[in-house]
């Protein structure tokens, strides 16, 4: 079952197995952020951008999504293009980017081993990305990274996910009026072997615009 509604738990331990690698890595790593990682950028935005889980490197170590990671790279990058970030380039939770009209947010709050979240893990923490969505004006967009973002999102929202299957540069009216945008993850490994180019990237972030135009 998901979690109850609640937008955000610092000390959340519920998936014991995500419990256990955070506490390793801290002993590992004790500069490391190692606890679940917050939604970061505007409470009220236009745009919630949703990835699949921390990277062990990234967003484990600083404590902001995609941030001091090689996924963050074209992300804020793209932001920063289309206006949603004052900068284009984000290395720590304290280096002073600010984003507007944009919230990033992880399907699963804490660092996977391996960067794979298991099914439970993924159903345990929905009630948090439940209680994000649900906290957004009926006009704003949803941006899935990924096709367990995606998942993630439509379970959430309480919809099946063969009713509106995962595609890179997807575009879904759902139920309720919302949409949902589809992109393949900016990851080292999809980017690196050109799965998505910078072009296909930005151009879901262009069709978004051009819808809310």
């Amino acid at each position: 079952m998901s979690r109850p509604a609640k937008n955000f738990d610092a000390e959340c331990a519920a998936c014991p197995r995500l419990a256990e690698f955070l506490a390793t890595t801290r002993r590992v790593y004790p500069d490391y952020f190692c606890r679940p990682v917050p939604p970061f950028g505007d409470p009220d935005p236009r745009l919630l951008i949703v990835g699949l889980a921390p990277g062990l490197h990234g967003a484990n170590r600083t404590g902001r999504p995609f941030t001091g990671d090689f996924a963050g790279q074209l992300l804020y990058e793209t932001l920063h293009e289309f206006g949603y970030a004052d900068r284009p380039v984000s290395v720590a939770a304290d280096d002073g980017l600010s984003l507007s009209g944009c919230r990033i947010t992880n399907a699963v709050k804490c660092v996977p081993p391996g960067n794979k979240p298991e099914p439970a893990e993924i159903r345990r923490c929905n009630g948090f990305l439940q209680a994000e969505i649900a906290s957004l004006q009926e006009t704003a967009r949803v941006l899935a990274l990924g096709q367990v973002a995606h998942g993630a999102v439509l379970r959430a929202l309480g919809l099946k996910a063969s009713q509106f299957p995962f595609g890179h540069g997807g575009r879904h009216v759902l139920p309720d009026g919302r949409r949902l945008y589809d992109s393949y993850h900016c990851s080292r490994y999809n980017t690196q072997t050109r799965r998505l180019t910078p072009a296909m990237f930005k151009a879901v972030f262009a069709s978004i615009r051009n819808d809310m135009e």
